[in-house]
């Protein structure tokens, strides 16, 4: 069986997988990792977004064979570490505005936020309700209001 080698949450993994698996079933399935949830396995609800080099991406949709031993993919387990704290800033706010329900979204949700606004500051702006309206993460709940609070209150941290 061929083996894949990546970074996961700043650690050098080496995995025996098929070629076609994707990346969310190795997370998962073969590592543990169950911050990215299975929502759709069709890249369509973004339960499963985690970060590849710092960029917003849906592990449902990636061949384990498209990863280097470069690439450095960051579940919601490793984002307070991108930050040296036991919490992102970004998951304090949701934590500070009650955003979860059932919460199965909201690792998805947060590592989406974060993605956008490194990506809004990298632009040198601020967060805009066109970039909050952008964000097609989806929430069975309806915490939509909340989230977007969140965010802009985790953007003022960041």
């Amino acid at each position: 069986m061929p083996e894949h080698t990546f970074r996961l949450n700043g650690e050098q993994i080496t995995v025996e997988v098929e070629d076609d698996v994707r990346l969310l079933w190795v997370l998962r399935d073969l590592l543990g990792v169950t911050g990215p949830k299975y929502g759709c396995g069709i890249n369509v609800c973004k339960a499963c977004t985690s970060h590849l080099n710092g960029k917003a991406v849906n592990p449902c949709a990636i061949p384990v064979s498209d990863l280097s031993p470069a690439d450095e993919v960051t579940t919601i387990e490793g984002l307070p570490a991108t930050v040296g704290a036991d919490l992102h800033p970004m998951q304090e706010a949701w934590l500070e505005q009650d955003v979860a329900q059932c919460g199965y979204c909201q690792p998805g949700q947060i590592m989406t936020a974060v993605a956008l606004v490194r990506r809004v500051a990298a632009e040198g702006r601020a967060i805009t309700d066109a970039d909050l309206d952008g964000i097609r993460n989806i929430c069975r709940c309806g915490t939509y209001p909340r989230i977007r609070e969140a965010i802009r209150s985790g953007a003022a941290r960041m």
